[in-house]
């Protein structure tokens, strides 16, 4: 793999579905992970196979129905959960186990009742038994975000050891900061014996908002695999974002980081995966927002409208929008309405633009939002007699 490929994995069917409400049938499922592999993510967490029979066919039904990403299955560190997520990856062209165990002291003390010793046993004990059933095995150490750096490449040599083939580390509760978490990575690939034979992960959650900045730190230090999902759905606040970590590496060359990712396909898919979960995209999101491309001041759509870079850094094109949108408000200018005119057909000359603006803005006071049908009504109340161009 070139040095500077991040993988994309996508956990949307599987952490992006434990968001209350959004359960999705096993077609459903399928449907998605077909997208996804037209999207060209590298690795589908496609479910926890011991969680439910349901998540068990999931995980068998897309295995047999994607052949170019990796398929993946959760486990937790247990003989179980291995072989029963062995067990449904069972068709998949190319299975990946992904078992481990949380590592911070929190989890040490209170979940699992142990102690740092018993945890290095209990981490190599759980990659080498995934490792018979599949060549492929990831390893997370969870709430790795909150564990001691010195103590956390321990588990990690431990793990590679027994034959990791994927360090995942996670900010699981979403704390660090981007500085601390890239340090973290940074300090892994300096400390841990033969983790330049394995592919460092990043997984974030977005409890405090910072999931991509921490990601996009994470690979800027060595990480070459991201997790992530569509829209940025998840545990609690979210995880990382896919269609923000693609574009930003796509938006930045100076990070000389690539991906698969065909960004035309990003809002297909987030508006499959919105509707079929049932979970709207906050209009303001990142790349996939309905306001993403709008434009509603006058001075931005003067702006935009004179060229597009002045307010907007990517091509709406690029991501699958057909185009910009301006948006008509009581904010909005003459130049605006000018081009809103025009593109249903009127060509109005200055004099019958300022008439028409200023019974705009009478209208526009009383409406949120201006439309096409309103923009005739408008010109017909000025009294302007212009015929319609075809």
């Amino acid at each position: 793999m070139d040095d500077n490929h991040v993988l994309i994995f996508d956990t949307t069917l599987r952490d992006g579905e434990q968001v209350p409400g959004c359960k999705l049938n096993t077609p459903q499922k399928i449907e998605i992970a077909r997208q996804l592999e037209a999207l060209g993510v590298d690795v589908i967490e496609a479910g926890f196979p011991i969680s439910s029979p349901g998540d068990f066919k999931s995980v068998v039904e897309i295995s047999k129905n994607v052949t170019e990403p990796i398929v993946c299955g959760l486990s937790r560190g247990v003989k179980k959960d291995i072989e029963t997520a062995a067990e449904a990856l069972r068709f998949a062209k190319r299975p990946r186990i992904h078992t481990g165990i949380g590592t911070s002291d929190s989890h040490i003390k209170y979940k699992f009742k142990s102690n740092r010793e018993r945890i290095l046993e209990w981490a190599a004990e759980a990659v080498a038994h995934a490792k018979k059933f599949v060549e492929d095995v990831e390893f997370y150490a969870e709430d790795a975000g909150r564990t001691e750096n010195e103590y956390l490449a321990r588990v990690c040599e431990a793990a590679i050891k027994a034959g990791a083939t994927v360090l995942n580390i996670p900010d699981t509760t979403g704390y660090c900061l981007p500085d601390e978490y890239g340090a973290k990575i940074k300090y892994l690939r300096d400390n841990v014996p033969g983790i330049e034979n394995v592919i460092i992960s990043a997984h974030c959650h977005n409890d405090l908002g910072l999931a991509t900045a921490n990601s996009i730190s994470a690979v800027m230090n060595g990480a070459r695999q991201i997790e992530c999902t569509i829209n940025g759905i998840g545990e609690r606040a979210g995880n990382t974002s896919l269609e923000e970590v693609a574009m930003i590496m796509k938006q930045h060359p100076r990070l000389n980081l690539q991906n698969r990712i065909n960004s035309r396909l990003l809002n297909p898919v987030s508006r499959l995966v919105a509707e079929r979960m049932g979970m709207l995209v906050q209009p303001n999101k990142a790349i996939v927002g309905t306001n993403a491309f709008a434009h509603s001041s006058g001075i931005h759509q003067d702006g935009v409208i004179k060229n597009r870079e002045t307010y907007e850094i990517i091509d709406p094109l690029e991501v699958g929008v057909d185009e910009s949108m301006i948006v008509l408000t009581a904010r909005s200018g003459r130049a605006a309405l000018a081009f809103r005119a025009h593109k249903i057909g009127y060509n109005l000359t200055k004099l019958e633009l300022d008439k028409v603006y200023h019974i705009f803005l009478n209208h526009a006071d009383i409406k949120k939002e201006i439309m096409d049908e309103d923009i005739h009504e408008i010109i017909a109340e000025a009294g302007i007699n212009q015929h319609q161009e075809v």
